[in-house]
Formats: C-alpha cells, structure tokens, sequence
C-alpha cells in the first residue's frame, strides 16, 4: 500500500475530545487470517438488505460472458432472461458503524482513484 501499511493492517482513528482531550488519536488494528480468509474472493454485483441494525451485504460473481450478451439481446430485441442466476461468493453481516466506516473508506478510495485518473488523463495531453 502507498503509506506503508501492510493489507492486513488498518488505523482506527478514536476521537478523545468525548474525554477532553481534544484531539485525534491513531490504534493500529492488525487483522490475522483464519482458514482461508486472506484469499481474495472474485466478486463483480454487490446487494445490500438492510434489517434493524444490520446491513448484509451479498457479494456475488455472475459469468462476465452472460453479463456481456444481455445488452446486446436487448438491443436486438430478443426476450431477456426472468432471472440470472449467480454464484453467491461471501455474505457480511455488518452493523451501521461498520457500514457507516466503510462508506468513508470507500469514498477516500473513489476521491484518490479520481484524482489519480485525472492526473494520468492530464500527463497524456501535456
């Protein structure tokens, strides 16, 4: 990663201002593997259902040719599939401050992605 840290390990950033402190503070949280965990799994169509307090969040993998041939059968007028079926590959189950966490990740990723796709747009016209 850019700033150093391993994939595994993450900031937890603790407001202390609640404590009088007034200030920021930084606890490295280091997530260890159990099984087969630290194996990425291939994911291209997310859903998210919502119940009181918990968010699940479905990561699924549709084959990338069917997903291919669908616009091109609407396009042509042919009869579209009721249903896709899919391979569900992990379900979490994540409280709203989990949810609220990785939305925040989530947008710094997109924001540094933007900005990175800008500045190589920018170095291929100058």
């Amino acid at each position: 990663m850019a700033d150093g840290k391993s994939k595994k390990d993450a900031d937890l950033t603790t407001d202390t201002a609640a404590a009088g402190a007034g200030a920021k503070r930084s606890l490295g949280i280091r997530l260890l593997p159990v099984n087969n965990s630290d194996q990425p799994v291939m994911t291209n169509y997310v859903q998210v259902n919502v119940s009181p307090g918990v968010a699940f969040i479905d990561f699924g993998f549709l084959e990338p040719g069917m997903l291919a041939a669908l616009p091109r059968v609407a396009k042509e007028g042919g009869k579209l599939p009721e249903t896709v079926n899919g391979k569900l590959a992990v379900r979490v189950a994540m409280g709203y401050e989990a949810v609220g966490s990785l939305h925040q990740q989530l947008g710094r990723l997109l924001t540094g992605l933007g900005a990175a796709a800008a500045a190589a747009a920018k170095e291929r016209k100058g």
